[in-house]
C-alpha cells in the first residue's frame, strides 16, 4: 500500500495517463495503472505533473524591497546597484528574514521548492548572511535554499571584500560567488576569478559567478572562468550566470568561446526577465535585449538553466516567484517556439537547473524524492503558454499547497457555461 497515489497524470516527456505511487516521501512506482489502494489518492485528471521548479539564480536578501530607499528611475543595472548600496547600511536581520519568509511562502504556492540565492557580502557586518542562514534553517523542511557568498561591490573593489567573503563561507554560506566585470579593471576581474576558483577548490565548494552582465562585447571574463574551471578541476561545479555580453560578441569569437565552455563542463544560467529589462539601456535603435545565446549553448551540450534573479527589488519592479513566467519570456526572447524547443526551455527550469544546483534525488523516476507539482495544463507547451495554476504542490510526498483551478463562468446569450482556459481549448492533434 502506497502512502499516496497520483492518478491519471501527464508527464513532461509526453507520457499520458500515468499513475505515480509514493511511499515514505519517495516515488515508489511510475506505471500506466496502479490498482493498489493508498492513504491518499489525488486525481490529476489528465493534467501535467512535473518535478517542483528550481531557481538557480536569485537575490533573496533584496527581494520585496522595492521602493527602499527610493525607486530606480533610470531602470539601469548601475542605478539598481547604487540604490542597494544606499539601502544596505540600514538593513536589519529582522527585516531581511521577514521579507525572505514572505517570498518563500509565495514560492511554495508556485511550486518553486529549490532556490539558489546570492548573498551580498560587501557590508562587513554580514547581516545579510546571518539573516539568510537563519531563513535557510527555517524553511529547510519545504525549500532547498542554497546560498552564494556574493561580493556585490567587487572582490577586490570593495574594502575588505576578500575577507568578508571568506568570513561568510566560514559562517556556513556554501557557494563561492563573484562579479569580475564590476572590478575596477579587466585585470582585477581576471585576478578575482583566479582567487575565487582557488578558494572553491581548496574548500571543496561550487562556484557561481555573475559573469559579463554587460552590453560590452569586450567583457570576456567567461573565458577566464572556463580556464580556471579546468585548472582547478572544478568541472560540473561552476556556473556562469547572466553572460549577457555574449549577446553582443562577434560570431567568430563566440565560435571559439562556446566550445571552451563545453570543454570546461560549465553550467550557464541566463535570467530572461531581468536581462531584457536591464540590458540595452544605452542603445537607441536597434536596441539589444541582452539575453545570451541560449539556443547555441544548448546545441553545444552545455547545461543551460534559467533563473529569475529578482522579485520587486531595486533592479526589477515585477516578479512573482513563477519559474514558468521565466520560461515564457525565454521562449519569446530566445525565439524558441517549436514544441521541441519549448520542451528544452521547460527542462531549463526543472532538470537542468537541478543539475546546476547539484540536487540529489530530483526527478520523476522511481527512488526520486516526491517533490512534485500538478499544473492546470495538459502538457509542457500548454503550461508555458498559459502560466497555469499550481493545483497541488508536494514536498516529500506531502501536499503543502493546494490552489483551486481557474475556471471562467460564462453568461453568453444561448451559450452559457463554464470553461477551463487550458484543457481541451485546442482541438486534438
Amino acid at each position: 500500500m502506497f502512502d499516496t497515489i497520483i492518478r491519471n497524470a501527464n508527464l513532461p516527456d509526453g507520457r499520458k495517463g500515468i499513475d505515480i505511487g509514493i511511499t515514505a516521501g519517495k516515488i515508489a512506482a511510475v506505471e500506466a495503472t496502479l490498482p493498489t489502494e493508498a492513504g491518499e489518492v489525488i486525481d490529476a485528471t489528465g493534467r501535467l505533473l512535473s518535478p517542483t521548479f528550481c531557481d538557480p539564480h536569485f537575490h533573496m536578501d533584496a527581494t520585496l524591497s522595492l521602493g527602499l530607499p527610493r525607486m530606480n528611475v533610470s531602470g539601469t543595472l548601475l542605478e539598481g546597484i547604487a540604490l542597494w548600496g544606499e539601502l544596505r547600511p540600514t538593513l536589519t536581520k529582522e527585516a531581511l528574514v521577514e521579507r525572505a519568509l514572505r517570498y518563500c511562502d509565495l514560492a511554495v504556492s508556485q511550486g518553486l521548492l529549490h532556490i539558489r540565492s546570492h548573498v551580498d557580502t560587501s557590508d562587513p557586518r554580514l547581516v545579510t548572511a546571518e539573516a539568510l542562514l537563519e531563513v535557510r534553517d527555517l524553511v529547510k523542511d519545504y525549500i532547498d535554499l542554497q546560498l552564494v557568498a556574493f561580493p556585490q561591490d567587487g572582490y577586490y573593489r570593495a574594502a575588505d571584500g576578500a575577507k568578508s567573503l571568506e568570513r561568510a563561507l566560514d559562517m556556513g554560506v556554501e557557494i563561492v560567488g563573484g562579479i569580475p566585470h564590476f572590478e575596477r579593471t579587466m585585470e582585477d576581474g581576471r585576478r578575482s576569478l583566479e582567487a575565487l576558483c582557488r578558494i572553491a577548490a581548496d574548500r571543496g565548494l561550487m562556484v557561481d559567478i555573475h559573469c559579463d552582465e554587460t552590453d560590452d562585447p569586450m567583457s570576456r571574463h567567461v573565458e577566464t572562468l572556463a580556464a580556471e574551471t579546468v585548472r582547478h578541476g572544478l568541472q560540473g561545479r561552476v556556473n556562469g550566470s547572466h553572460l549577457t555580453s555574449m549577446h553582443s560578441m562577434d560570431n567568430y569569437y563566440v565560435s571559439k568561446l562556446i566550445p571552451l565552455m563545453a570543454e570546461a563542463g560549465m553550467n550557464a544560467t541566463p535570467n530572461p526577465l531581468i536581462n531584457i529589462m536591464l540590458q540595452g539601456r544605452h542603445d537607441t535603435f536597434p536596441k539589444r535585449r541582452g539575453l545570451t545565446r541560449v539556443r547555441e549553448l544548448m546545441a553545444a551540450g552545455i547545461n543551460v538553466s534559467l533563473g529569475q534573479d529578482c522579485t520587486m527589488d531595486p533592479w526589477y519592479s515585477m516578479g512573482s516567484a513563477d519559474m514558468i513566467e521565466v520560461a515564457h519570456m525565454a521562449v519569446h526572447v530566445a525565439q524558441m517556439g517549436s514544441v521541441a524547443e519549448k520542451g528544452q526551455i521547460f527542462d531549463a527550469i526543472t532538470v537542468n537547473s537541478a543539475r546546476t544546483m547539484g540536487l540529489e534525488g530530483y526527478g520523476l523516476a522511481v527512488g526520486c524524492k516526491a517533490n512534485l507539482v500538478i499544473l492546470q495544463a495538459a502538457d509542457v507547451t500548454e503550461a508555458i503558454r498559459l502560466k497555469p495554476v499550481r493545483l497541488y504542490v508536494l514536498r516529500d510526498g506531502r501536499v503543502i499547497s493546494r490552489t483551486a483551478p481557474r475556471l471562467a463562468q460564462l453568461s453568453l446569450t444561448g451559450r452559457p457555461g463554464q470553461i477551463d482556459p487550458g484543457l481541451d481549448y485546442l482541438p486534438p492533434a
